[in-house]
């Protein structure tokens, strides 16, 4: 959280220090509380150990649109725009919400336009959002803005959740798979090798294999960490870089099972940005650049462009997406459709809800097909290293009797 320098007058003459607060207006007011006024405030630079870690989006997309909701509700019931960011940023339970909220309140203050504040907090207020309040600042319907704002936001969050609940179950098991490995390995494992040792049987194969894993997981497991923190590392890097990125997306379209459901995600967000901001009046070339940024997948981002291009040039702009793998038939025509007939936007949206519900669909069958596999396969893994265990095990009691 900022920290402000101070220097005021109270009731016993001047006073000077460092107060915490959300922004210069909330240190403002609680030093006024306190009985100071204040002369002269500057904000303290932030260091590494005073400065707050973020990582990713600093608020929640469920938080964002509890936020939409209230803010709309509260300009239908007729408080203005400042009266309901000022309340909006004392209800949040969300720091980051809070803080921007204060700062866009200080900005609204001062006589500048709601667009203007918003778009200094990029993180939290993206481009969508903030042509999106534009268009709704110039047709005064800024509470329908934010209502229509707060279900594609909504929407968006749902099937977004969706495919990362379908996501998080393999991942969960893959875990778990790969402790239990380790811990037979490092832990069970090492017990029968002296065993093993006395005993004057040929190993069967499976077994001698378990039994050079086991050394090698207790003499060079430092390495199995490196791995995968440089494959951490990989990954990050190629998100970070664009043209890397795009070969990454690319793989994942590609993958079976999922690839499917993650292009039917990217391409129902894709088209309910796009018809959102088509239907409030954003320019079509706007909106076609900021849905191209709001994409999270480089592949889709590239032919987006290359349909902005496309219209441009006084082409179609399902051109380039007809020559795509990545746009089924069902998307070219109906947007081509909806261009001949002017009626884009609600095609635009059909085709959103369409991949809304095969998306949900898709990871309700996925769910009941990933759930068995991942028990046999856990099992399968654990098993094999039992059996590599008992069997040389069954050929001594086998000599023996």
């Amino acid at each position: 959280m900022p920290r402000f320098k101070y220097s005021g007058r109270d009731k016993r003459g001047k006073k000077q220090g460092v107060i915490t607060a959300a922004s210069r207006r909330e240190a403002m007011v609680k030093l006024k509380d306190d009985g100071i006024r204040v002369v002269e405030m500057t904000e303290v630079p932030e260091t590494l150990m005073t400065m707050e870690l973020s990582f990713g989006n600093p608020v929640k997309m469920q938080d964002f649109v509890i936020y939409l909701r209230q803010f709309a509700t509260l300009l239908k019931a007729g408080v203005t725009i400042v009266e309901a960011t000022a309340v909006l940023a004392v209800q949040t339970e969300s720091k980051g919400l809070k803080r921007a909220l204060l700062d866009v309140e200080q900005e609204l203050r001062e006589g500048n336009p709601f667009s203007d504040a918003v778009s200094k907090h990029p993180k939290i207020f993206n481009s969508m959002f903030v042509n999106m309040v534009k268009a709704g600042e110039v047709s005064g319907n800024m509470d329908g803005t934010l209502e229509r704002l707060a279900e594609d936001f909504e929407k968006q969050h749902l099937t977004r959740e969706k495919v990362k609940s379908a996501l998080t179950y393999p991942a969960v098991i893959g875990v778990i798979a790969i402790l239990a490995v380790i811990f037979l390995l490092v832990g069970v494992v090492p017990k029968f090798v002296t065993m093993f040792s006395d005993m004057d049987l040929e190993l069967p194969a499976i077994t001698k294999f378990v039994l050079s894993v086991s050394e090698f997981m207790q003499s060079f497991w430092w390495l199995v960490v490196l791995f995968f923190i440089a494959m951490y590392l990989f990954f990050t890097f190629m998100k970070k870089n664009k043209q890397l990125k795009y070969y990454l997306d690319f793989a994942f379209l590609k993958m079976p099972i999922f690839g499917k459901m993650m292009q039917k995600a990217q391409l129902a967000r894709m088209m309910r940005t796009l018809s959102t901001l088509f239907s409030s009046s954003v320019p079509i070339l706007q909106s076609m650049s900021i849905v191209e940024k709001v994409v999270e997948n480089e592949v889709i981002s590239k032919v987006i462009r290359e349909s902005r291009d496309s219209l441009e040039k006084g082409r179609s702009m399902t051109d380039p997406m007809i020559a795509h793998w990545a746009f089924p038939p069902l998307v070219t025509q109906m947007i081509t459709i909806g261009e001949g007939t002017g009626a884009l936007d609600a095609m635009l949206s059909k085709i959103a809800e369409f991949y809304e519900k095969e998306v949900e669909a898709g990871t309700d069958r996925l769910k009941s097909l990933i759930e068995p596999i991942m028990i046999v396969f856990l099992a399968g893994v654990v098993g094999v290293i039992v059996m590599s265990i008992m069997m040389p095990m069954f050929s001594m009691y086998d000599q023996m009797s």
